[in-house]
């Protein structure tokens, strides 16, 4: 079992459990996370390797100078008695500060792009002094970082016109514990319309609240419970209210995967209406699409980003365009009024995601990946060892 350092500034987000799925599924690799700041326990027994718990004292100075100057002594302080096999950081803001550690440990470096690292505009990242750096060191990642994996089709092109490697620059989708999440059972089905997401201006929630608006008259037991936070929330709650719907919609707030869960499986569909944003703000893919398929959920998403190849259109799901108020609605009315559709769909939803999504699968991949950086690596190591024997010996 090889050690990994899986670097994310932020640690344990709740609405980032993709990443440590992914980590948790690995069989040959063990995850040693590593990061700044913590925002969540984390997996049970991970092992979670803390700039905030090395510097108990004037902690802030110390992380805003390395944020600053991307130093990487202290994150070798912290895996001090390690031989990490590699360095695999997620977004690309976290890739140019890894970047210096992997150099110092000699460790190949793989970095996942999700979505905003490769679609926001180079004056969005200048504006936050966390991300200032990733623009300024974005072309020494893409020629020093040995592979980039993109969780879409769509996020590979911009990578690739961002000038990042075709070579090195590869579609590898997280993917889903079709083991984990099993189908629901068509019982559990409840009149909700389900919507997951940070409550943010590129999630397009104001348009699924005047969506439902016009169907709630005709779909007199159906509710929209939203669940997720975020800077928009008080607003959204104003507009339900002033749309006259704010006794039919629930705002959960952020809630724990499990709740999450919980709440897919009684729901009748998953709606996640996104948009492109005037900063580039994008869906990279949109993973609780996939996860509601893998509950037997059909979804409805908006032609933007990512988010059509998590959807086979017209069999797991429906695909509206973005901004779109009327189609939308027509598209979340068609399926509450055809509970038999709405099986259906759940049924093929459930299948397209095991055949495409898998997370054991795409882990497996992921790890293949992984041994032959490591078996190369190791093969330029021995090839300069030899070199430099060689010339010793010819003093």
């Amino acid at each position: 079992m090889r050690e990994i350092v899986l670097f994310r500034q932020n640690l344990f987000r709740v609405s980032e459990v993709f990443i440590t799925q992914q980590a948790q599924a690995l069989r040959r690799h063990v995850p040693l996370y590593t990061g700044r700041l913590r925002y969540g326990a984390g997996p049970s027994g991970a092992r979670a390797l803390l700039l905030r718990d090395l510097w108990r004292h004037m902690a802030w100075p110390r992380i805003a100078a390395q944020m600053l100057t991307r130093d990487s002594a202290p994150y070798l302080r912290l895996l001090a008695g390690h031989a990490p096999a590699l360095v695999h950081a997620h977004f690309g803001v976290d890739g140019v500060y890894a970047l210096p550690l992997a150099r110092r440990l000699g460790v190949p470096l793989v970095t996942t792009f999700h979505g905003f690292d490769v679609t926001l505009s180079t004056a969005r990242y200048l504006a936050s002094p966390a991300w200032m750096n990733y623009p300024l060191h974005r072309r020494a990642l893409a020629r020093q970082g040995q592979l980039f994996l993109c969780n879409s089709g769509f996020l590979r092109d911009r990578a690739l016109a961002l000038g990042f490697p075709a070579d090195r620059t590869r579609v590898h989708y997280i993917g889903v514990d079709c083991t984990l999440v099993r189908p629901r059972d068509p019982g559990e089905e409840t009149p909700t319309i389900l919507h997951v997401a940070r409550l943010v201006e590129f999630k397009g929630t104001e348009y699924l609240l005047r969506a439902f608006a016009r169907l709630a008259p005709r779909h007199g037991t159906a509710r929209l419970v939203i669940i997720g936070d975020g800077p928009l929330r008080s607003r959204l709650e104003a507009l339900a209210r002033a749309l006259d719907i704010g006794t039919r919609v629930s705002f959960l707030g952020a809630q724990p995967h499990p709740v999450v869960m919980d709440w897919m499986r009684r729901a009748a569909m998953l709606v996640l209406p996104s948009i492109l944003t005037a900063s580039g703000r994008v869906e990279g893919l949109g993973m609780v699409l996939l996860e509601a398929a893998a509950t037997g959920v059909p979804v409805i998403g908006s032609r933007v980003g990512g988010i059509p190849e998590g959807i086979a259109e017209g069999r797991s799901g429906l695909i509206t365009p973005p901004r779109d108020v009327d189609a939308l609605a027509a598209a979340i009315g068609t399926l509450l009024a055809d509970p038999a559709l709405r099986a259906t769909m759940g049924g093929q939803a459930r299948a397209f995601v095991t055949r495409q999504f898998d997370l054991r699968r795409q882990t497996e991949i992921l790890e293949g990946y992984y041994d032959d950086l490591v078996r190369a690596n190791r093969s330029r190591q021995d090839a300069a060892k030899v070199a430099i024997a060689g010339a010793a010996s010819s003093l």
